[in-house]
């Protein structure tokens, strides 16, 4: 059996996310889906794996929630369940900034579609900075990509404002692995002034999922948080780095 595997999130107001959390636990248990799934007022963020119908039936639930309809999913295929276990968790954050007043649902930067990125990453005038943790960057990143060097994504904030008059006046794009924290990112970097801010729509995986390996600007694999560890182009399974 192949299993579907969803990474999912939407920055949507949750005005009670705990009275959401029950109802999605008991389907998902219902389904057999496993994997981690976030509420929190801020909206929904996760990863689920399960049978094709499975998975069907919990996206279709999230995307029923208030502000979900436009839900952005990305699907891949495990040949083994990726997760041992469902948790389905309320947090202050779906994405852990520490920044308060930051809200993507209202101002988010530019988004980029994966087929115009390559032209972002071409371009000398826009700096281009990886959103994820030095981890993470160690698979893989694009071309000429800045690797702020973080830990955490909530090291993010620190790093931008030790180094901010660097930037003064370029162009921003920014990028992450599924889309949620260079969203967020891009909404943190409006709220300090900085006007012309883009970010990669649908992240990494969206990018290499639709964008063919011969036109790329990505090298390395991009680790994913199962045990998978890290996918390809056309997101295929690639596991630990070499």
């Amino acid at each position: 059996m192949t299993f579907t595997v969803a990474a999912l999130y939407r920055f949507a107001p949750f005005d009670d996310p705990a009275a959401l959390r029950q109802p999605l636990l008991d389907l998902c248990a219902a389904q057999g889906v496993k994997g981690t799934l976030l509420l929190a007022r801020e909206g929904v963020n996760g990863t689920i794996a399960g049978s094709e119908a499975a998975i069907a039936a919990v996206i279709a639930h999230i995307r029923a929630l208030p502000g979900c309809a436009e839900l952005d999913v990305k699907y891949s295929a495990a040949a083994a369940m990726p997760f041992q276990r469902l948790k389905v968790r309320l947090k202050k954050e779906i994405v852990t900034l520490k920044v308060p007043g930051v809200d993507p649902a209202r101002d988010a930067g530019t988004y980029i579609d994966p087929a115009d990125w390559n032209a972002v990453v071409d371009d000398p005038g826009t700096v281009v900075i990886d959103t994820r943790n030095a981890f993470e960057v160690g698979y893989g990143s694009f071309d000429g990509a800045i690797d702020p060097g973080t830990k955490s994504f909530g090291d993010f904030p620190g790093w931008w404002r030790a180094n901010a008059e660097r930037f003064a006046g370029k162009r921003i794009a920014m990028f992450c692995t599924g889309g949620i924290r260079c969203e967020k990112s891009t909404t943190f970097l409006r709220s300090e002034g900085v006007e012309d801010v883009a970010h990669l729509k649908g992240g990494i995986l969206a990018y290499l999922e639709q964008v063919p390996e011969a036109d790329s600007r990505w090298h390395g694999s991009c680790f994913v948080f199962d045990e998978r560890v890290s996918v390809g182009h056309g997101l295929v399974e690639v596991g630990e780095k070499e």
